[in-house]
């Protein structure tokens, strides 16, 4: 069901709201409604594409925030590139435009007159960095050399949908160079560990870590690693990737180098990035009937205060108080907003702010003023609780911590639950292809056993370090090791 089309309404605190379908039943219609509804996004007039709304974009800003610090502590540097590419430095590596050839925007006419040679709009920046990377490296001495870019990028999507598909997304894609292959497969397995853990620990995202097959590698790398997590749905979900690219890219842009022993050497290359494609999987990971629940970690509002007002009455004395609770709040750096709107009910603002994923909410009316205290809510089962207001700042950073914790080991559970060990396609491929989650089996390493997934639109996820199966699980040759197997976004 497309967005603004005919929704459902159901009667809340007095007032009629836009019902959500149910996350059970209907959870492509349920994301797809929560999104908008929730004020993450809305739609653009170019088809593909998508409008993030503030809301959407504090979200990505506070992922961005923290893992921008990470990648500055980890010696990487950030650099602004070129949108444009020449179509030239695409083609360079035949791989790399086979790749992402379907996929390309390419623009022949600027300033009236066709262009002598057409411009790519950036689907990656590979190229684009290696022209450059050719210009900087000339010795063992500079490097290793650690590039990090905050840009959008294109890429024509056949089936676009918000923030997990879209012709235009915002990412980060770190680019690296190294003398040794080595030090390059370190810095693969560096990124890789950084991204787990800003989906764990930040994201409250359980994932799998593991080498994507080379059917499903990065177009040009010679190895892909990449971490994915289960949605609600059973659908496994690609978070990011770190690749570790051949060296025709370095052969292809000329980048040399001389090394110690004054001989010329090729760098070994590195790619990796994540998407705004992460706030779809917190949505996908976490959401419930009422909307979104947003880890408190990343959530641009963490605790939300709704003074209960009175009609026609002074409200001063409640206000002042819920003025207080959220400045000694935000002495202690947490994100609060005051919803002080008299248009609107508190049944109206509780809808909302549900809707929203806020973690925390503070209700403080008279009564509760006269008694020196407040009522706390957590959105994760929205128990309420009376706090004395002189431990309300405690009682509140210790369940934030509670959130963030319940909400991943939540979503462990959940995962385990989808998470199957099955021996032969045959058996376990009709059952996938009807009921979701993910399968642990073995694989000969043969790509024609790796296509009969299709038929059951599943798809290799990753490669894990375990042996737990003899055999390949669609012929009877021996299992180079087990993979993983679901469908996915």
């Amino acid at each position: 069901m497309k967005y603004k089309e005919k929704i459902s309404t159901i009667k809340y605190y007095g007032r009629y709201m836009s019902k959500l379908p149910s996350i059970k039943n209907q959870f492509p219609e349920w994301y797809q409604e929560v999104i908008h509804q929730a004020e993450l996004v809305d739609q653009s007039p170019v088809r593909g594409t998508m409008v993030i709304r503030p809301y959407g974009y504090a979200i990505w800003e506070n992922i961005k925030e923290i893992l921008d610090r990470r990648i500055k502590e980890t010696g990487h540097e950030n650099a602004a590139f070129p949108l444009f590419i020449p179509e030239s430095f695409i083609k360079k590596e035949a791989e790399h435009v086979a790749g992402f050839a379907p996929e390309l925007a390419v623009v022949t006419h600027a300033g009236g007159k066709e262009l002598e040679e057409p411009l790519v709009v950036r689907p990656t920046s590979e190229t684009m960095i290696h022209y450059m990377f050719a210009r900087w490296i000339k010795s063992w001495r500079d490097l290793p050399l650690k590039i990090n870019q905050w840009a959008n990028v294109v890429r024509w999507e056949m089936r676009p949908r918000a923030f997990l598909r879209t012709t235009e997304f915002f990412w980060q894609e770190g680019h690296t160079a190294h003398a040794t292959q080595q030090e390059a497969e370190e810095e693969v397995m560096l990124m890789l560990q950084e991204y787990v853990n800003l989906a764990q620990n930040y994201l409250a995202i359980p994932v799998i870590a593991g080498e994507k097959t080379p059917t499903e590698r990065f177009p040009g790398a010679v190895k892909t690693m990449t971490f994915e997590a289960l949605m609600q749905d059973g659908k496994a979900l690609q978070m990011g990737t770190s690749h570790l690219l051949s060296q025709k890219f370095a052969e292809s842009f000329h980048i040399e180098f001389q090394d110690k022993e004054g001989k010329l050497a090729m760098p070994y290359l590195t790619s990796w990035g994540v998407t705004t494609r992460l706030i779809g999987a917190v949505v996908m990971v976490h959401g419930d009937e009422r909307g979104l629940v947003i880890p408190p970690k990343i959530a641009p509002i963490q605790v939300v205060i709704i003074p209960i007002l009175k009609k026609n009455m002074d409200n001063t004395t409640v206000l002042t108080a819920a003025q207080h609770i959220k400045n000694e709040l935000q002495s202690k750096g947490i994100r609060v907003f005051l919803d002080e709107d008299e248009h609107k009910t508190p049944g109206t603002k509780f809808y909302k702010w549900e809707l929203r994923g806020v973690p925390v909410r503070i209700e403080i009316g008279p009564r509760d003023v006269e008694n020196n205290q407040a009522v706390v809510a957590d959105r994760i089962d929205l128990s309420k609780e009376s706090v004395a207001l002189n431990t309300i700042v405690p009682h509140v950073e210790q369940l934030l911590e509670r959130v963030q914790k319940e909400l991943f080991d939540r979503a462990v559970a959940r995962q385990k639950a989808m998470w199957h060990k099955d021996a032969k396609l045959a058996e376990f491929g009709p059952i996938l292809e009807e009921h979701n989650g993910i399968y642990q089996t073995g694989w000969c390493g043969d790509a024609a056993c790796e296509a009969e997934l299709k038929r059951y639109k599943a798809f290799t996820r990753c490669l894990i370090q375990e042996k737990t199966f003899d055999t390949c699980f669609n012929c009877t040759k021996p299992s180079i090791g087990d993979v993983l197997v679901a469908k996915a976004y």
